[in-house]
């Protein structure tokens, strides 16, 4: 008798801490936002299984939130999570709150609010959150998901450059490619007059790039494991933010269930680190100091110059092996997805697309290779790029920030802890800064004279001190691989009535729906 009211008592006395937590909480936050539920917060949906999810879509008015009525513009809670939360500016303003359990969830959804926290106030805005799936896939460690310090500040200033030393920025990585979309144009070829999906011949061009920086060489498009590796990675940035896996951040131990998404993830986590781990292994064993060929080299002779001069280093073969996979997986996933938009808005817009084709046969012709000194020339072409990315937004929710200490934050009670999320959809969707903000209109980056309009609040890579480090490297893909593609072929849906999703699936990035296409060679 004595353990069972012991249980009960125990049992009653986790509910009430819990309750009384609960309520200090909700009392202490003074942002606006929707009231959440004790334990659950406001994402109680994440505790609902796939199919109930399938019926309870979701759409908010100018005043609430509510299940989509039949004929509506539905958008699921998961599915769209970022049109979600930029719509709910209208019920609660530029900055409102939500909660997962206890934890303040903090959204900042326009231009003026995200650059004062990212940049005025970067010293507390700069931090990443404990969340158990990112703290057990990079063990916090790497770059984009390291918590902000010295041995964050020490890596990134590393790693930063020597991707200089190897070209990022410069004319001298124009060559690798150009070279590589030779491969792209060869493998689309093969489909003659035939619709195709454009994602593996892109991903594979992308991440071979990034290869020749990070590993030394490239690999064969019929490289069966290197296919693999490039849909498991694209997979598992869209499963990671969209799906079951979202629960083990309440319950830790779910990440090792032998079924579902869990186990899916984990799988692709292990196939990952294998392929990475190898390529590292094979580096050290044939290293020249003298004679560096890529960024692993140069981190595994740095490694030990620090063994001699330093008692303790955050530098060591385990850390390299997470910068490399944030600069495999963030750097070929972000850029192929811009890739794919971009060419998707083409085979949507073909008036768009054959200004742009004028403005390469004006400016290149048709014999030789574009250059990153012709981007000048070519604003409308830059200006279509751009209005692309202010659309699609590939990582629309950014990389979510914490607050490092207790703050007051726009005349709001911000406690040490919080997570920040700038909305980065919101801010190139809003009206009082982009004219018809939802239009596809690339001469909004045009000014009186024709030339490209730089905008501040045109922020696709991020502000602030969290910046992405690939910013570079990604404008010389994009420009050079869609004025290849631009240059060499038309583009149209391989089904002319097909009519895509623009909302793109939501992962950590937002990777367009599938779509086949059709080429004409010119």
């Amino acid at each position: 008798m004595l353990l069972p009211c012991t249980f009960l008592f125990l049992v009653l006395y986790k509910l009430m801490t819990s309750l009384w937590a609960y309520f200090q909480v909700i009392t202490k936050n003074n942002i606006p936002g929707p009231t959440p539920l004790p334990f659950l917060g406001n994402f109680f949906f994440l505790l609902m299984p796939n199919w109930l999810l399938q019926l309870l879509e979701y759409e908010t008015s100018d005043t609430t939130f509510r299940k989509a009525s039949n004929g509506g513009n539905k958008t699921g809670a998961l599915l769209y999570p970022h049109i979600i939360l930029t719509n709910m500016v209208k019920m609660y303003g530029k900055i409102y709150s939500l909660f997962i359990g206890t934890r303040l969830i903090v959204i900042l959804n326009d231009f003026n609010t995200v650059k004062d926290a990212m940049v005025n106030h970067c010293e507390v805005f700069s931090d990443r959150p404990s969340v158990s799936v990112v703290e057990i896939l990079t063990k916090r460690k790497g770059i984009v998901f390291a918590p902000y310090g010295p041995i964050w500040r020490q890596q990134r200033r590393f790693s930063h450059s020597t991707l200089r030393h190897f070209g990022l920025g410069k004319l001298c990585l124009e060559p690798i490619i150009i070279e590589e979309f030779k491969y792209v144009k060869e493998g689309m070829l093969k489909f003659g007059d035939k619709g195709f999906n454009l994602f593996q011949i892109i991903s594979n061009a992308v991440s071979n790039v990034i290869c020749s920086i990070c590993f030394g060489k490239r690999f064969d498009y019929e490289d069966e494991e290197f296919k693999t590796l490039l849909k498991f990675m694209s997979r598992g940035l869209e499963i990671s933010l969209n799906s079951e896996i979202l629960l083990v951040n309440l319950c830790s131990w779910l990440y090792y269930l032998p079924f579902g998404a869990f186990n899916e993830l984990r799988t692709i986590e292990i196939d990952i680190k294998a392929f990475l781990r190898r390529i590292i292994e094979e580096h050290k064993d044939s290293l020249d100091p003298g004679n560096p060929r890529d960024f692993i080299d140069m981190y595994l002779i740095h490694v030990e110059e620090e063994k001699k001069t330093q008692a303790e280093t955050s530098f060591s073969a385990e850390y390299l092996f997470y910068i490399i996979a944030d600069l495999f997986i963030a750097g070929t996933d972000t850029t192929t997805n811009t890739l794919l938009w971009t060419i998707l808005y083409m085979c949507l817009h073909p008036d768009k697309q054959e200004k742009v084709q004028a403005e390469i046969d004006a400016v290149i012709g048709r014999d030789r290779h574009p250059s990153l000194t012709d981007k000048i020339s070519m604003p409308f072409t830059e200006a279509t790029i751009m209005e692309v990315q202010r659309m699609t937004v590939v990582v629309p929710l950014s990389i979510p920030h914490m607050a490092s200490e207790n703050t007051v934050f726009q005349g709001y009670t911000i406690p040490k802890g919080s997570v920040i999320v700038p909305n980065l959809w919101a801010v190139h969707r809003d009206p009082d800064v982009w004219e018809k903000p939802n239009d596809f209109i690339p001469n909004r980056f045009l000014d009186e004279h024709g030339q490209v309009l730089k905008k501040e609040a045109f922020i696709p890579f991020g502000i602030g001190r969290r910046v992405c480090m690939g910013e570079q490297l990604a404008k010389m893909e994009v420009f050079l691989l869609f004025v290849n593609l631009l240059q060499s072929f038309s583009f149209s849906f391989a089904d002319d009535k097909f009519k895509p999703r623009l909302e793109g699936r939501f992962g950590l990035t937002l990777a367009p729906q599938p779509f086949d296409i059709k080429i004409q060679q010119r």
